[in-house]
């Protein structure tokens, strides 16, 4: 009897429709192969950044010397802003959790509050990186491009001087078409206390910048963009807006993908289906565009 059941049952087609394998639904498992395909993307891009940072590693911008700023505080601080991002993100992975607990337990109010929460955190997250991306595509101190296209910096005391104190200049305004390199050498050439600092982080006194800029100085930079980069190396800005670009796109694909559910729970969609597990979809693309985020974080900024 026992031999006739295992008979039939090793007969039976494994994967008729109707079958849950693995007790999975289909858009369980479909959600898990689009983020193993999105993992081996970002993996690619991390890859390429750090052999560009590997190869370039003399040369390469130090992140916690480029991202020092934070909003409405002078001074220094390095990285702090981005690891507030950081910690956002992260909480924000923490509400989608008890928004799919509470979905599993049917209750429909606190999936809306944590639902909410999660939405806010992903708004303010993207808020963050939308005034990083300003600060850094506008600039802080200002460069100077070498003919032979390295990028040196004005320094005081070893530490990076503003050209737009040099010049005079306000580095808020709206507007910059650029400086006159000729106008910036002379002011340059009166301020004895100034040096400069070169593509491999090697320092030169007045009297020795002096004649290095009038043998080598082409222009002035200001801010970075996709060609140059005021900070160092254009790679460095080529993969910051393209790997921090390509995130905040999965971010902001979540936060609509979160109002949508968000709405649909307050109209009781999932109340007459009689389950969350479309939150519960939504939740594993949240966790991992979090998770990725920690890899870019360590691997960027860190690293």
């Amino acid at each position: 009897m026992a031999d006739s059941l295992i008979q039939n049952d090793m007969n039976a087609p494994a994967w008729k429709g109707g079958d849950v394998p693995y007790k999975a639904s289909y858009g369980k498992l479909m959600m898990w192969f689009f983020l193993i395909t999105d993992t081996l993307t970002f993996s690619a891009f991390l890859t390429g950044y750090g052999f560009s940072r590997f190869k370039y590693q003399d040369i390469w911008p130090l992140p916690e010397d480029v991202f020092t700023h934070f909003p409405f505080l002078h001074g220094d601080h390095p990285l702090l802003f981005v690891a507030l991002m950081t910690f956002t993100l992260i909480m924000s992975s923490v509400t989608m959790v008890l928004a799919v607990n509470y979905g599993h337990k049917m209750q429909k109010n606190k999936v809306i509050l944590w639902l909410s929460l999660t939405i806010i955190g992903g708004i303010a997250f993207l808020s963050s990186q939308a005034w990083e991306w300003g600060h850094f595509i506008h600039g802080d101190s200002g460069a100077v491009k070498l003919k032979n296209a390295e990028v040196i910096h004005v320094v005081k005391e070893e530490k990076i001087f503003s050209i737009y104190e040099l010049m005079h200049a306000d580095s808020h305004a709206e507007e910059h078409h650029g400086f006159d390199i000729t106008e910036f050498k002379e002011r340059f050439n009166s301020e004895e206390d100034l040096g400069i600092k070169l593509y491999d982080k090697t320092f030169l006194d007045h009297n020795a910048a002096v004649e290095y800029l009038d043998k080598n100085a082409s222009e002035i930079l200001l801010g970075a963009n996709l060609k140059y980069n005021e900070y160092g190396h254009v790679l460095f800005a080529d993969y910051f807006f393209f790997i921090t670009g390509f995130h905040g796109f999965h971010v902001f694909s979540g936060v609509i993908l979160l109002i949508i559910i968000l709405i649909n729970t307050i109209k009781g969609t999932y109340e007459r289906r009689g389950h969350y597990e479309m939150i519960e979809k939504v939740g594993l693309y949240w966790h991992f565009v979090d998770l990725v985020w920690v890899f870019v974080f360590t691997f960027f900024y860190l690293v």
